[in-house]
């Protein structure tokens, strides 16, 4: 039986915490970020943990992970 793909957008944008959980990255800190108050660019730092609906479906584009 051959190996499971992996989908490569999710393999770069999602990582699985040591129990399970699916981590994502805070969206709008990428550019214009001169018009964005201080708070919710520091607020946007780190990583979240995605809900268990969307984790759901990210799980199965990452097979192996």
């Amino acid at each position: 039986m051959p190996k499971m793909k992996t989908k490569a957008s999710a393999k770069k944008r999602f990582s699985l915490t040591a129990t399970g959980k699916v981590r994502r990255n805070v969206a709008n800190k990428r550019h214009l970020l001169t018009a964005k108050p201080t708070k919710m660019k520091r607020q946007a730092r780190g990583t979240e943990i995605l809900c268990d609906a969307d984790a759901r479906i990210v799980k199965k584009f990452l097979p192996y992970g």
